[in-house]
Order: structure tokens, then C-alpha cells, then sequence
């Protein structure tokens, strides 16, 4: 992809990403990736730029994980465009049949991601999904659970990473980010 269609593509991106102030909670400055969902163009120009990342980068990958819940919005998509499969990453209790889970600590309590036994095999190459990456606990928690099953974790990739808050720091891969904040 030239450089200047890639530019066109993040700017739309970018148009379509609204901030909400004061959400969950007072001081926070929300980034609601909605308005992507509801722009068929927006939305295929996110999947474009990691459809892009992951073959220059990952050509080799098998499965794609997403993150409950905005992983999944992102990644069976990008997952199809690939050719490969795609796996979900959820809270615990929301998966059927046999599961393994990891706990996380979140700002004020811990939570548990889990993922089922048969979803990842020894040695598959991984990429991790998601929409945003803050203080980065829950790609942590993801990344821990895909080396649980002893998959092999290329890297996490996400459509906006808060880059005032070292989440990327935290994560024993690398991180692709269409923009940073």
C-alpha cells in the first residue's frame, strides 16, 4: 500500500473515532470506536492496515485472538481476509466446554480471562487483537493464556494505543498500533 493511500486510510480511521469525556468515569476521555462500525469505509480501512501489518510483518501467523468484547470485532475480519482462524480470548465463565484462564489485576480489582483447552495448539503462531491498549492487563492476561497453551505469541495489535500510559511497556511482544494517543 503507497504511503499516501495508508495516510488516507488512518485519517479515516481517525475521523470515525469519537472522544466521550468524563467515561466510565469523571477525568477519563473516552475513545468510542462506534462510529468505525457504523462507516463501511472506516471499517474496511481498519482491516485493510492490519490486513497490510500482518502480511509484511507475520506472514506466517495461523490464528488471530481477539479480546471480549472489541476484539471481536475487529478480528474475524481480519482473520477471513487472512485465510486463517480466529480464536476468542473472554471473561471467565462465558466459554462452554473446558477452559484455561489466566487472572489479571485491573485498576481497583482482578478479573480472569480464559480461552478453551482446544482453541490454541503447542507451537501455533498467534497474533493478539484488540481495540484500544491502555495500562495493557488484559493483552497481558492474552498473551499469557495463548503461552499457557505454549502458542507461539507474535504480537498484539490494536486500533488506538494511550501512549501516556506504558501499556506496551507491560507486554512481552510487540505492538502495532493504526494510531497512538
Amino acid at each position: 500500500m503507497a504511503d499516501s493511500t495508508r495516510a488516507q486510510k488512518l485519517d479515516l480511521v481517525l475521523q470515525h473515532i469519537r472522544n466521550v469525556p468524563d467515561f466510565p468515569s469523571k477525568g477519563i476521555m473516552f475513545k468510542d470506536i462506534c462510529p468505525i462500525l457504523k462507516e463501511p469505509k472506516a471499517l474496511a480501512a481498519v482491516i485493510d492496515l492490519f490486513e497490510e501489518h500482518v502480511r509484511q510483518n507475520h506472514p506466517h501467523t495461523e490464528l488471530i485472538a481477539g479480546l471480549d468484547a472489541r476484539g471481536f470485532l475487529f478480528g474475524p475480519l481480519l482473520a477471513q481476509r487472512l485465510g486463517i482462524g480466529f480464536v476468542l480470548v473472554r471473561k471467565k465463565g462465558k466459554l462452554p466446554g473446558p477452559t484455561v484462564s489466566v487472572a489479571y489485576a485491573l485498576e481497583y480489582a482482578t478479573a480472569e480471562a480464559e480461552i478453551q483447552v482446544d482453541a490454541v495448539q503447542p507451537g501455533q503462531k498467534v497474533l493478539i487483537i484488540d481495540d484500544l491498549l491502555a495500562t495493557g492487563g488484559t493483552l497481558y492476561a492474552a498473551c499469557e493464556l495463548m503461552m499457557k497453551q505454549k502458542a507461539q505469541v507474535l504480537g498484539c495489535m490494536v486500533v488506538i494505543e494511550l501512549k501516556d500510559l506504558h501499556g506496551a511497556e507491560r507486554l512481552p511482544v510487540p505492538v502495532f498500533s493504526l494510531l497512538q494517543n
